[in-house]
């Protein structure tokens, strides 16, 4: 069995598959309209996750308000998945990278207030220092230059994105804890399932699409099975995971490795040039990331 203090490092895993997801899309995200990958994306995930959930805890059964606590998640994974990709496809990769930082800084002050947890100095510290890394390793990565040449609904909605994502992570605190990081990740992603089914045949309409005119390639279906698997059954799992052994705010500071993992496999994967920003950066992440998960946590 897996130590507390090793299972609270599995957000971290959930940052390196969605790092992966940089190198993922250069295979042929554009093929397939946002909203609809998103819900092809919840969809495999959800799918996996009831597999699992149904091996681990089949004879489960939840109240009347634990099914609103899972229903108001799904509803924030649905406009999360929403604006995420829909931002994303109206904005710049450099926007939409440095807007994805917002996500751990809205996390930590929803953990204090909501949750409760405390800002130290030393977690400050930590956050401040991976965040200056992340923006160093992004400037590298990207042109910023072209910070403001994207559409501003699409910056509106990558902004809403990481908030929503925030609320997703610290409103699922107090589930994780009655129940388990895995029943809160499936039945959450489950609700969010039909909410997104609706928005499918709206997207296609008005975009002129016809669902038979997507093409259905081998490496369009080995990034959505990416997408659907890793990025999101696995990934959600492990971020929900963290939450069990360490606060909200400790969890939110492995979100920065999200780039840095990108980066490296662009380089690794796509022959992209890497610099001394990036290692630069990389070790102020990494640094920063000690600071805060090895910050004693406080007792209840």
């Amino acid at each position: 069995m897996l130590s507390r203090r090793v299972l609270a490092f599995a957000p971290l895993l959930a940052a390196v598959f969605w790092g992966g997801m940089y190198v993922v899309s250069k295979w042929g995200f554009d093929a397939i309209p946002p909203i609809t990958l998103g819900f092809l994306r919840v969809l495999l995930g959800a799918a996996v996750l009831v597999v699992l959930v149904r091996i681990y805890y089949p004879t489960r059964a939840f109240s009347r308000r634990d099914w609103y606590g899972f229903t108001f998640l799904g509803v924030w994974v649905a406009i999360t998945m929403a604006t995420q990709f829909v931002g994303t496809d109206l904005t710049t990769a450099s926007e939409g990278s440095l807007i994805t930082v917002l996500t751990p800084v809205f996390t930590v002050v929803l953990g204090v207030f909501v949750l409760d947890e405390l800002i130290t100095r030393r977690k400050s510290f930590g956050m401040g220092l991976a965040l200056v890394g992340t923006v160093l390793v992004l400037a590298g990565q990207y042109d910023l230059v072209t910070i403001g040449a994207g559409s501003v609904m699409g910056i509106v909605m990558l902004i809403v994105a990481s908030a929503g994502w925030a609320i997703y992570t610290v409103w699922g605190k107090p589930l994780i804890r009655r129940y388990s990081a895995l029943e809160t990740a499936t039945y959450s992603t489950v609700i969010a399932v039909p909410m997104l089914a609706v928005l499918v045949p709206i997207e296609l309409y008005v975009r002129d699409i016809a669902i038979g005119s997507i093409p259905v390639t081998l490496p369009i279906i080995a990034a959505v099975l990416y997408l659907g698997v890793l990025s999101t059954a696995v990934a959600w799992y492990c971020w929900y995971k963290g939450l069990e052994f360490a606060d909200a705010g400790t969890v939110a500071v492995y979100f920065f490795a999200q780039p840095l993992v990108g980066a490296a496999l662009g380089a690794l994967f796509l022959d992209e040039t890497v610099g001394l920003g990036f290692v630069l950066g990389g070790v102020l992440m990494a640094v920063g990331i000690y600071f805060v998960s090895t910050e004693k946590r406080r007792t209840a």
